[in-house]
This record gives structure tokens, sequence and C-alpha cells, in this order.
């Protein structure tokens, strides 16, 4: 089984970084006003910390191929699609993936993972964690999945040796 690591890219590292400082300013603000609710306050910092703590859960940290399957590595959940399944696989340039929207997911917190859409490539789901380094992987049902590790060209040479 060969694994292939991935890391944030500026702009989720950037968004990451700034909904934790938002998160921490609204909850400090809502404890600095005592006229609030104690419930409503608690209420707050539970829902905040929980949505921040669900998409660290559900972030994609490696992909790992072996002869049977390729596995989108999560704390929460991976992700398993049997080798038989993938149609194709290839590098897509960034200007490919540009301009989808986000249909549901997450959109820079801790990654970039869901479903997305753009006119180019139509409805995907994505288990990525930057808008570089894209490879498509195209699946029996129609699916298209979009992952970026750090290494795509040998990602990519792993997947198609199997």
């Amino acid at each position: 089984m060969k694994t292939f690591k991935t890391s944030l890219d500026i702009n989720a590292y950037l968004i990451t970084i700034g909904v934790a400082i938002l998160f921490v300013i609204i909850i400090a603000v809502q404890f600095s006003h005592w006229e609030s609710s104690g419930a409503v306050k608690y209420f707050l910092v539970v829902l905040l910390s929980l949505i921040y703590f669900m998409a660290y859960l559900y972030m994609p940290l490696d992909y790992k191929i072996s002869n049977e399957e390729l596995i989108i590595h999560r704390l929460v959940k991976s992700i398993h699609i049997p080798r038989n399944n993938i149609v194709s696989a290839e590098s897509v340039d960034k200007e490919m993936i540009s301009w989808s929207l986000r249909t549901m997911g997450v959109g820079g917190l801790f990654g970039y993972y869901g479903r997305f859409m753009n006119y180019r490539i139509g409805n995907m789901i994505w288990y990525a964690t930057r808008k570089d380094r894209a490879v498509l992987i195209r699946t029996v049902n129609d699916e298209k999945i979009i992952l970026t590790p750090d290494e795509p060209v040998r990602f990519l040479a792993a997947l198609n040796s199997y």
C-alpha cells in the first residue's frame, strides 16, 4: 500500500486560522455581555466548537493506494473506492476546477470537500486540501472525484501501475 500526503494550500490555511479567530471573538463578545442568557452563551460555544471540530474530523489526511482500492483517509469515515470502479484518473489544472460552486460541503475550513459543480466537469465530489495539484477520478457510476495529493504525478503513476 502506498500513501500520498496532502497539505493545505495558503487559502485553506488562512481560512482555517481566520475562522478559529472569528469563533473565539464571537465567543468572547458573548461572554462579555452578562445580560445574555447563560444557556444561549453555552449553546453558542458548543455550536461553534462542533462546527470547527466536525470540519477537522472530515478533512482528507492522505490517500492510500493498494491493489484492491483507493482510500481517502479521514479521522472519521474514510472513503474506500474499489480499484475496479475507477474508469480513469487524470491530472487537471487549476483552471479546470476554477469557478466551481460548492453545492454542499466545506469551502476552505481544513480543505475543500463535499459536493461541487462547474460548467466544465459538471457535478463533482471533492476530497481536497488545495485548489492546485488536482487529480480527477472518474468511476463506473459516472462519479467525478477531485483529490489533491502533494505529488500528483507520483500518485497517478501508482494508481495506474496496479
